[in-house]
This record gives structure tokens, sequence and C-alpha cells, in this order.
């Protein structure tokens, strides 16, 4: 593999030919890239962690520097006024030297007002693209987040660049390291507090530098789908362990899950049967399929587990027929995955930005698009024991078809949740999350 300093130029040389694509359907000259502000908490003299624009970062590998500004046009070399402040209270970034600075002509300012002398002189033929609002009114800017261009660079950004394949396995690698030192840490019995403190120190990135508050579920805290209290305390007897959670690197996400169980028992066969499901669903992408219907696919394999382990009495075709696999597998297959963990464009049907929602049967659906070579997905089946889903199907007529008291032998455990990390390629598919 080239290194990926040598794969920039071509990626740099990708973000020219969409941009001017995306300038003509606007009928203007280029766009001003804001990559954000600091926001301060209310009544406080303290900020909020600073979370940079994407549109900003896909450009450079600036992501944690606020008050810069990107000029481009498509054509010519972007400029990048980068701030320095004069501060003897924090840290100063550095003037930028990595191996994509000779790409840009840099601007180096010392405070924020200084920014408006390098930008266009003529805002009405720019527009900005950003979160502050009120300063790019106060600037002159009147064309905002432009829709057009926001439909078409999010809807290409959704084929990854050699550039952003590599970063993206580099973060993978980053985060599969740390994934081995939060199942040791559970092995041992830690806390799920002292299970996240694992992970971070050995993917070096603190909380806010992962891509996303990371999921650390002991037992039935498993159940939780977005579960990120992380008690520290260790429970009583550890039985089951779902982490989910990822790694940056250049600005670009890692998003893996693995569950594991203390013991060897139904539980852990489970775990196995969900893990074959991520394997077999992850070779199933292919080009020109839909990826609507990998979730269905998913919900077939669901079903298999539900039926093979004596939760639901039905066949697996009918487990699908009647709903009731949702119950126990309530959300989307997985979605787009790259400068946003939740990467833009899911649900669209061209660059346009046509509207293409989540189907009625699967809300919850985060991409519908038609499966390209050079997408980059999640694939996360899962199959959990919620006990409010659960009393909802309780209270329907297909409760005859449930086994209750195996439901009740795995409440415990909480749930499962297996996440790879795939690149669609045109002839095969690329698990960055299974090294070979």
């Amino acid at each position: 593999m080239k290194d990926i300093s040598a794969l920039y130029p071509a990626h740099l040389a990708h973000l020219q030919q969409v941009t001017k694509e995306a300038l003509a359907r606007e009928g203007i000259d280029g766009l001003v890239i804001h990559s954000g502000q600091q926001k301060r908490m209310f009544l406080d003299d303290n900020h909020y962690p600073f979370h940079v624009n994407p549109q900003f970062k896909v450009w450079c590998p600036v992501v944690d520097n606020p008050n810069c500004w990107l000029v481009v046009d498509g054509v010519s070399k972007p400029k990048l006024i980068f701030y320095r402040p004069d501060d003897f209270w924090h840290k100063v970034p550095p003037a930028p030297k990595d191996f994509w600075v000779s790409e840009f002509d840099v601007v180096l300012i010392a405070q924020t007002d200084h920014a408006e002398k390098h930008l266009p002189s003529d805002k009405s033929r720019y527009a900005y693209i950003g979160e502050c609002i009120d300063v790019a009114k106060a600037l002159g800017f009147e064309n905002v987040n432009p829709d057009k261009v926001l439909h078409y660079l999010h809807y290409h950004r959704a084929v990854k660049t050699d550039y952003e394949l590599a970063c993206m396995r580099k973060a993978n690698q980053i985060a599969l390291a740390a994934h081995a030192s939060a199942e040791v840490a559970f092995r041992k019995g830690a806390s799920e507090f002292e299970i996240n403190l694992a992970y971070l120190k050995t993917a070096r990135q603190g909380d806010n530098q992962v891509p996303y508050s990371n999921i650390v579920a002991l037992n039935q805290n498993s159940a939780i789908l977005h579960y990120t209290v992380l008690e520290t305390q260790s429970p009583d007897e550890s039985r089951s362990f779902l982490i989910d959670a990822g790694a940056s690197f250049h600005g670009y996400a890692a998003d893996i899950t693995r569950t594991y169980a203390q013991a060897e028992n139904d539980f852990a066969r489970m775990i196995e049967a969900v893990d074959a499901l991520t394997l077999s669903l992850a070779d199933t992408l292919k080009p020109g399929l839909s990826y609507v219907s990998i979730h269905e696919l998913a919900h077939d394999g669901i079903a298999q587990i539900l039926h093979d382990f004596g939760i639901v009495n039905l066949s697996p075709r009918k487990i699908v027929e009647t709903g009731i696999s949702k119950t126990f597998f309530p959300h989307g297959i997985g979605h787009f995955l790259g400068l946003q963990v939740h990467d833009v464009g899911g649900h669209v049907r061209d660059d346009s930005g046509t509207p293409n929602p989540a189907p009625a049967a699967h809300p919850f659906l985060r991409c519908t698009r038609t499966i390209e070579a050079g997408h980059v997905y999640t694939i996360e089946p899962g199959l959990y024991f919620i006990d409010s889903l659960l009393a909802k199907l309780k209270d329907t007529p297909d409760s005859v078809y449930i086994n209750w008291d195996r439901i009740d032998e795995f409440r415990p455990f909480g749930g499962i949740r297996v996440e790879d990390n795939v690149i669609v390629h045109a002839t095969h598919n690329e698990n960055m999350s299974r090294p070979s």
C-alpha cells in the first residue's frame, strides 16, 4: 500500500473536480469553508469540546483548530487561513508543516478578525460552508450552505478516495488494538469506567478525540443501544460485555462493536452465531445491490438464530413475516462511514438530493443507497433482550410463539452486537475490522 502522503495529491485533485462541478450547478465562483468556532458553555467561561466542520477536514487533516478558513474554487491552489493566536493561557497550535501543506497557500493569522482581509472581496460570488451563520452574515455572505452544492458534495463523498481508505484502515488498526485491551480488562472483572480507560489508553485518544462516545456496557446494560453511563463499580458478576467504540485518524473514523461472554454458555454460542452473520452479510455487499436488501437479509439471519436457540417457536420465515424479529433487532444494519461516523448522503437517490427515505417497515435504517465500489459501510446485526420491547411483544397475539422462560435465561446478558467496517471494491469486499 502506498504511503498516505503519496495518496493525498490524487485525493485533492478529486476534491477539486467535485467542487468545480458543484460550483457550476450553483453558478458561483467558489466556497469559503469555515472550520468552526468554540462554543462557550451557558453561564460559564469554559467551552464545549470543539468538533471541526466535516467539509473542512475533508480537504486537510486539521481537526482540532477553530477559526480557520479554506477558500476553494475547484481550479486554483486552495488557500488555508490558519489561526495561531497570541495566547499564553492555552497551547497555540504549531504552524502546519505536514505532508499536505505544500498543496495550499497558507496564511497565518493571530486574531480571528484578521481572516476577513484574506477572504474574497466579492462575497456574492462565493458561498459560505459552515455552522456559524451569524459570522457568515456579518462577513457579508448571503449564500450560506447552498442546497445544490451540499447535495452534490454529500452524494459524491460516499465514494472514498484511496487516501481516505488508507486513513480508515489506520483508524481501524488503532481501534482493534484498543478493543483487545478492553476485552482483557473485562476478563479481569473491571468496571465499565475502567474498561473505557483501558480502551482509550491503548488508542492514545481521549474522550473528545475518538469519533463518538464509547459504548461500554456490562450485563443488562448491553440491551441499551446507546448506553454511555460508564458505571464506576464492577458488578457482582460480569456475565457479558458489549463495546461499541472507534478511533480517528486524520479526521476519518472507525466504528467497531464486539460482544463477549465471561463463560462458555448458550449466550457465548449466540455471540458466535451473530458474529457469523456479520461476516456473511459483509460478504454479501456488492455493487448494484440496494443496501436495503442487506438489512432484509440481516432480519432473515436474526430470525434463524431466534429459531435455532429456541426463543421463538416459529420458522425463520414466519418470524420475519410477523415482525417478531424487530423486537430483537430494532435498529438498521448499518450506515455509511467516513469523515463522520454516520456519514452523509445515505438517504438520497442522486446528487441533486432527491429523497430516498428508509422504508416504512424499517424506519431506523440509516442508508438506502445503491451500493457502489468505493463505498464504506458498517455491518452491525444485533440481537437484544430489551425489556420495553419485550413487554410490548407480550401484549400481542404473537406472544404465544415466544418461549418466555428462554428469554428470562438471556435477559441478564443484555444483548449482542457485532460490527465491522467494510470497503466495497469492484470485484471483492475488504473487511477492515478483520485483519488477515
